[in-house]
This record gives C-alpha cells, structure tokens and sequence, in this order.
C-alpha cells in the first residue's frame, strides 16, 4: 500500500513512518525542504509550505492513503497577525487544499489528525463525538473548521475521510509540557498539585500507530469521526505519581489552596500552562472500539513507563 504522510518530521510522524515501513507499506512522505533522515521514509517530495496554494500532485501521485498530520500548534505571543488567521492558513485552507486534490487523484481514503480540543475543555463528564464542538482557543477553532472543510469535500467529491481527535499524545521521544514534567519529576522539585482532582485523557503513541493503520485497513472507518485514548483518565497528581514509580521515585507533590496558586500563575504569565495541568479534558473511546474492535494494545502505565525509560536512557 502506498501511503502520504504530511508532518513527517514531528513527534507523531517519525515514528508512524518508520512504523508503516515495518508493516510492509511504501511511505511516501511531503516537506517544506530537502530532507533524507527520518527512517523508514521510501520517497521524500518537496512541497514548501502548507496553504491553500500548495501544489500536491506529485506528491499524489500513485499514492492509495493519506495521513494528514501537518498543521500549526501554537504562534509566538507577539505583536503580529491575528493567531487564528495564521491557524486557518495551514490547519483550514491547507487541509482543504490537500483534500480536494486528494480526491481528484483518486485516494481511496484521508485521515486527518485532529484534536479533542474541537470538543471543549473543562467539561465534568467525558467528550463523545455527538458532542456540539465548542473549541476554546485558536488551535481548536482551526481543527473544527479543517473538520467542516473535509465534511464539505467528502460530500461534494465522495473523498472517504477518517478524523481522529486526540488527547494529548506522549510517548518516547515527547517534546514540550509532558518533557518538561518528567524532568521536573526526575529532579525531585515539590509541585503544588497534591489535591488537584481534575481527570484528563492521554494517547501513548504506540496505541496512536495501531489506531492509524486499524482505520486504514478497516473499511467502516470511512465517513466517521472517532474520540481516542488509552482508556484511562486521571488526575495530573496521579499522572505525577505514575512517572514518579517508573523512576522509583516518591512523587514530591504538597497542598497549595487553588486561590493562591492561580494568583502565582497570572503574576508570572503562566495561567495558560496551569489551566493544561489542572484542568479536566477527557473522553470517551468506545465509539471506535464499537465500531472497529479496536483496543489500546498498551496500557497508560506500560506508555508512561517505555517514554520514562527511553527518557532516562
């Protein structure tokens, strides 16, 4: 099977290149410039940026799936263009630009990667996908709009599109917040959140991989729209204590009354960062484990302690 791969060179997309390769598909994948290092990669074509103006059709050619993983996650805070336009660009218009000539080229299906931020944040009881979306920030705001965007293409071309919303993905190899947890957990510093009671959902990327070739080999994934996760929502004290016993370590975790750790955050410009830790994001997965009979192959304890390990390695 021939399949394209956007985003390539982040987090997700190595790996699911190299994964692909060893499930016996050709991996074809799409960059902004010459590249020749992320293993398992059969062909690379250069197509710049991602737009509403990029040229997909060698990229297409002679290809039977596309995963759609390219797209902005954040903008810098400066003063500058309007971050949600700068979102629209590549998560909206790029997407539908890609899509549309996905379809002229005959690709049998289109998975798009898009967030369980299109649902919400803050809710008491989990996401399911018949939800009304009510996305917070920009970043939502683009996935739910690149999410209509592929609805009106599937409608008008007959495109089979597969959207994945994802919880935060971690894994060996994780980049940003989970990182800089681990770390902060390995160092042994205290952190405030001994009676934060919040529930967030997380995807270990092994479980990820296995979802994504599940929707590309099982054909009633087409046309549908799945909520994933390992299945297993906890608080951020408890994810704390997880990574702390993959170290053998006691997790370093006080009391802080939620009134003066707030006030701390917005002096130091760090509410955004608070609100990811303790706030409640979770969802529900049985819609795709209904549907398609998939289960999580890994638990979020053996996730949490493979990306420790790799991590201390």
């Amino acid at each position: 099977m021939n399949i394209l791969i956007t985003g390539a060179n982040g987090f997700i997309g190595r790996n699911l290149c190299a994964f692909l390769k060893k499930n016996g598909c050709h991996v074809r994948v799409a960059v902004r410039a010459q590249s020749s290092d992320i293993a398992g990669v059969d062909e690379y074509v250069i197509v710049n940026e991602v737009g509403p103006e990029t040229d997909w059709t060698q990229a297409l050619s002679g290809v039977d799936i596309v995963v759609h993983l390219a797209a902005r996650v954040h903008v810098l805070k400066k003063p500058g263009p309007d971050p949600l336009e700068l979102f629209r660009k590549i998560n909206v218009l790029g997407t539908e630009r890609l899509a549309r000539m996905a379809a002229q080229a005959g690709i049998k299906k289109f998975i798009f990667i898009s967030s369980s931020k299109v649902n919400g944040e803050g809710a008491l009881s989990p996401y399911t996908e018949k939800d009304t979306p009510a996305p917070q920030d920009a970043y939502g705001i683009s996935k739910k709009e690149a999410e209509d965007s592929l609805g009106r293409v599937a409608n008008q071309t007959g495109l089979a599109t597969v959207i994945l919303r994802l919880p935060l993905v971690y894994g060996p190899g994780v980049k940003a917040n989970f990182h800089n947890l681990i770390k902060i957990v390995r160092i042994g510093l205290p952190l405030p959140f001994k009676k934060i009671n919040n529930r967030r959902s997380f995807l270990y990327l092994g479980n990820l991989l296995d979802v994504i070739v599940t929707c590309i080999n099982h054909p009633a994934a087409a046309g549908e729209t799945f909520l994933v996760s390992d299945g297993q929502d906890i608080s951020t004290a408890d994810l704390i204590k997880m990574i702390a016993s993959a170290m053998n370590k006691k997790a370093a975790l006080f009391y802080l009354p939620s009134g003066i750790l707030e006030a701390l955050c917005k002096i130091s410009g760090k509410t955004e960062e608070l609100n990811r830790l303790t706030g409640s994001l979770f969802v529900d997965s049985s819609k795709i484990k209904n549907r398609l009979g998939w289960k999580p192959p890994f638990t979020l304890e053996q996730g949490i302690r493979e990306t420790v390990s790799r991590y201390r390695a």
